[in-house]
């Protein structure tokens, strides 16, 4: 799949087939995600793998059982953190951002691969019951969920802004 059509052509999942990925492929995600631009090149981003114990402890500190089910949509669930150093808060912006840069090359590269994806940001991620659950320090910052697996149905495109509306050219 070429880069333009991966970009334009990635969606946001729901619905998956219930078997997990397999160790190899994750591997792969990983080690791409690995290449995104860091600029310090401290390699701030972390990958909890869950399996079904850590997804159990996740579950059963989410207090909302409508946030706890939603754990179940997808086989295969990724926590991503960014590791913070606390006292430089430059540092910490640029490793966030270096992170989310990772999480969208997990998400491309399980496009290109057939697979689905969906980046959530569940409350519990940020709450301390939560984040003890999947073995989340303090000093790491939760990005999100990945949840990933084979499609069950193919999402409809959703709308973007207008290129206008996006970009500004300044003199």
């Amino acid at each position: 799949m070429e880069l333009e059509e991966a970009i334009r052509t990635r969606r946001t999942h729901k619905a998956y087939a219930p078997e997990p990925l397999d160790r190899a492929t994750l591997d792969e995600l990983f080690e791409l995600a690995r290449w995104a631009p860091n600029h310090r090149l401290t390699n701030p981003w972390r990958f909890r793998v869950l399996g079904p114990n850590a997804l159990e402890r996740l579950k059963a500190a989410a207090a909302d059982p409508i946030a706890a089910a939603k754990l179940n949509r997808a086989p295969t669930l990724v926590v991503v953190s960014s590791v913070q150093s606390r006292d430089d808060p430059v540092l910490d912006e640029e490793d966030l951002c270096a992170t989310a840069g990772a999480i969208y090359a997990v998400l491309l590269a399980a496009h290109a691969r057939g697979l689905a994806g969906y980046w959530r940001t569940p409350e519990i991620l940020r709450d301390s019951a939560g984040r003890a659950a999947v073995g989340v320090p303090e000093s790491e910052r939760v990005l999100g969920l990945l949840h990933l697996g084979h499609p069950r149905q193919e999402p409809r495109p959703p709308e973007r802004a207008p290129l206008q509306d996006v970009v500004d050219y300044l003199d």
